[in-house]
């Protein structure tokens, strides 16, 4: 028997350490969809070595990503935001309404806020600059096959100028008055960016807890993603900006 790796004081660390010590947990299935080839192919061998994540196909266009999404059902797909035959945007629409279990992450050069917005609109959960390193594509799929969602820190800092500019102080009624105290409460904490087990451990209660409250606010809410949460609320003032 493998002898179990000792304690770590790093939270982060230890869940790394905490998951490949689970020999049984399915890898991560993931489906790389950009025009640039050698981008692409780059990419896949990349991620291919990664632990924990599995490159089910890759395609060079929109439509061909959509088709191929739904033959191997991805648990996360990356998209390029220009393509041809069928955008990113587009190609991100059809997934999510042929793969509804499908997360995405747009991975791309653009850094225009309108194509940040109609993305997260659109259903994506993750939205990369290709100057990324691997290492943050890899951990941008993690984190969004856990349910989280992810933008590259320049575009998170464009989005919050952007509803800084939006957002309205005298706005007193809203749908925020539907959302129990504890809902707003982790609706906060989503918006700052805390994982799960952050929010459990700030509120004292489980991670399954926080689950079903995230849950509850975005049906209530009509929101279909905690990135949607996040830009939420900026515009109704439930967090305090700098």
């Amino acid at each position: 028997m493998t002898p179990r790796p000792p304690p770590c004081d790093d939270p982060g660390v230890a869940d790394v350490v905490g998951t490949a010590a689970v020999p049984d947990r399915e890898p991560i299935r993931v489906l790389v969809v950009d025009d640039q080839q050698l981008f692409r192919r780059g990419l896949t061998m990349l991620l291919a070595v990664e632990p924990g994540l599995e490159v089910v196909g890759e395609a060079g266009d929109g439509v061909e990503g959509t088709q191929l999404a739904e033959t191997a059902a991805p648990d996360v797909v990356l998209l390029d935001v220009r393509m041809p035959k069928r955008s990113g945007i587009e190609a991100c629409r059809a997934i999510k309404e042929s793969v509804p279990t499908a997360k995405i992450i747009m991975l791309t050069v653009s850094d225009e806020e309108a194509d940040l917005y109609e993305a997260v609109k659109s259903g994506a959960s993750g939205y990369l600059l290709k100057d990324s390193s691997i290492e943050e594509v890899a951990q941008a799929i993690r984190v969004v096959a856990d349910g989280q969602s992810l933008i590259s820190p320049s575009m998170a800092i464009k989005l919050i100028d952007e509803f800084k500019q939006m957002s309205r102080p005298e706005r007193e009624t809203g749908p925020a008055l539907r959302l129990t105290e504890r809902e707003l409460d982790v609706l906060r904490l989503v918006a700052q960016s805390h994982s799960n087990k952050e929010i459990a451990a700030r509120l004292f209660i489980s991670e399954n807890t926080v689950k079903n409250h995230v849950r509850n606010m975005l049906e209530k809410l009509q929101l279909h993603s905690r990135m949607e949460a996040v830009m939420y609320a900026v515009r109704e003032n439930l967090l305090e900006l700098p």
